[in-house]
């Protein structure tokens, strides 16, 4: 935005000696300022509205099954999503897509196209669709570092009042939010642009146009308080699905907690963490159950980084560690184990 770049100032200063200090810049009035702040939001609706499409998604019974009337599972939904390459690929929310028997992609001047799901990872709530044939002009991905206070725009169909246009500013960085399958999501971006359901899945954009995340939530009870899956998350796991149709990641199978650990035992052991994640189940034919793993064990060392809870575990099973030796610390009773693991790559 260059609007204040461009007003003139109405007197200057002249740095020669003895010179008078003169008055700074004009400062704008207010109605200058929301006539640039308009022109800002109506530029970014113009230039990135024809990227983004509403998702229909039917979900038919299969032969056999019971319809209950009323059943979520059902019921048909809606949603948003938005072009990112010019060849008909489409970006938006696990949570829209999942379980959907048939998919319809409208684009804004109302043609309906079907779409089938390339990849979905209900870990990071983001999914890919295409369709063929679809003159869908793609957006900008953003590249560089967002700001608290930064103007932002979404774009969506909130309860399928197509390509509605919200702008707020860019409220908190570095939010966590949990995704359904119980997976933390790291670098969240939370903002006050007004989100409804129907918005899942749109572009949240900045004054260039350029998408700086995808629309995934809001706190119902909240005013203004709505989240967005970061850009570097999304990149990342959409050219994953765009190769392998499934995001890539080791596992070491078991179910674990996050608990806090007492002060003498972190004292006594020197431990760098005063959580840890505690170990309530082992799959005795997986990577935990061959490293020796018991139930009760509390696990503080993974690799060379100390370990707070369940989250920071998920955190550093990283794809490239499938298949290597991996050493780990816990807490067993009165002593502290050394082990080994080898991480498996899990199943798409």
């Amino acid at each position: 935005m260059q609007f204040w770049e461009s007003l003139e100032a109405d007197v200057t200063l002249d740095p020669s000696p003895g010179a008078k200090l003169q008055p700074a810049a004009r400062v704008p009035t207010e109605g200058e300022a929301l006539d640039a702040y308009s022109r800002v939001v109506v530029d970014v609706a113009e230039r990135v509205s024809p990227s983004v499409v509403k998702l229909e998604i039917e979900r038919i019974p299969t032969p056999g099954s019971q319809r209950r009337r009323g059943a979520a599972e059902d019921a048909p939904g809606s949603g948003s999503g938005f072009a990112f390459t010019p060849d008909g690929y489409i970006l938006t929310n696990s949570h829209v897509v999942t379980g959907g028997n048939k998919i319809t992609v409208i684009s804004r001047d109302g043609t309906r196209h079907v779409a089938n799901v390339v990849g979905n990872d209900p870990h990071t709530d983001l999914a890919v669709v295409h369709v063929t044939g679809a003159d869908i002009p793609p957006v900008a991905l953003a590249d560089d570092k967002l700001r608290v206070g930064q103007l932002v725009v979404a774009i969506g169909n909130p309860y399928g009042f197509e390509c509605t246009v919200t702008a707020g500013v860019v409220s908190a960085l570095g939010r966590s939010m949990r995704t359904g399958t119980g997976r933390l999501v790291e670098d969240v971006i939370q903002t006050d642009a007004a989100l409804n359901p129907g918005n899942s899945g749109g572009p949240l954009v900045n004054a260039r146009g350029e998408v700086v995340g995808v629309n995934t939530a809001m706190i119902r009870p909240a005013q203004g308080i709505c989240f967005a899956i970061g850009m570097n998350t999304a990149r990342f796991v959409a050219l994953q699905l765009l190769r392998e149709g499934h995001v890539r990641r080791s596992f070491v199978g078991v179910a674990a907690q996050t608990v806090p650990l007492l002060r003498k035992v972190v004292r006594y052991f020197d431990l760098g963490t005063d959580s840890a994640a505690l170990v309530t189940d082992v799959d005795a034919r997986g990577p935990a159950g061959r490293a020796g793993l018991q139930p009760g064990d509390l696990i503080v060392r993974f690799g060379s980084e100390w370990i707070t809870g369940v989250d920071d575990l998920h955190r550093r099973l990283l794809p490239e560690l499938a298949g290597r030796w991996v050493p780990m610390q816990v807490v067993r009773g009165k002593s502290l184990e050394s082990l080994g693991i080898v991480p498996a790559a899990a199943a798409p």
